[in-house]
């Protein structure tokens, strides 16, 4: 008998890949526009970057930094054997930057007003990872 086997029929979690160098550039990185020129598939470094849009009252740079930071992240989710739902840890660090960026982009699309596709990327959070949505909103 496998102890670890899921006896629910859940889909299993998706830990990404860690980047260390990306990781250790955006940590250091002041402005993080040459961490995304240099690691474009790093979704946090474009996550980072539409928060500060958000935060300095630009949503649509926002939105579009948002944007690209989660497609990246869902490109790396489907390599890594997503098939479009189950769990994404946020407790797993390079996680993060992906269901930050999502995060990123439904707020964006809030402020832009666009209503349907700001629920779409709440709920997608919400059933990503609830630790993800309690971290990120509170």
């Amino acid at each position: 008998m496998n102890l670890h086997q899921n006896l629910l029929n859940e889909p299993p979690e998706t830990r990404l890949a860690d980047d260390p160098e990306a990781r250790e550039a955006l940590a250091i990185a002041d402005d993080p526009t040459p961490v995304a020129g240099r690691f474009p598939s790093y979704s946090a470094a474009w996550a980072r970057l539409a928060e500060l849009a958000l935060a300095d009252g630009r949503p649509v740079a926002a939105y579009a930094y948002a944007r690209t930071g989660y497609h990246r992240g869902l490109d790396q989710l489907r390599r890594s054997g997503w098939k479009g739902h189950g769990p994404i840890p946020w407790e797993h660090e390079p996680n993060q930057g992906f269901l930050r960026a999502l995060h990123a982009l439904g707020k964006a699309s809030e402020q832009i007003g666009d209503t349907e596709e700001a629920e779409r990327c709440a709920s997608f959070l919400r059933e990503s990872s609830a630790e993800a949505d309690k971290a990120l909103n509170g």
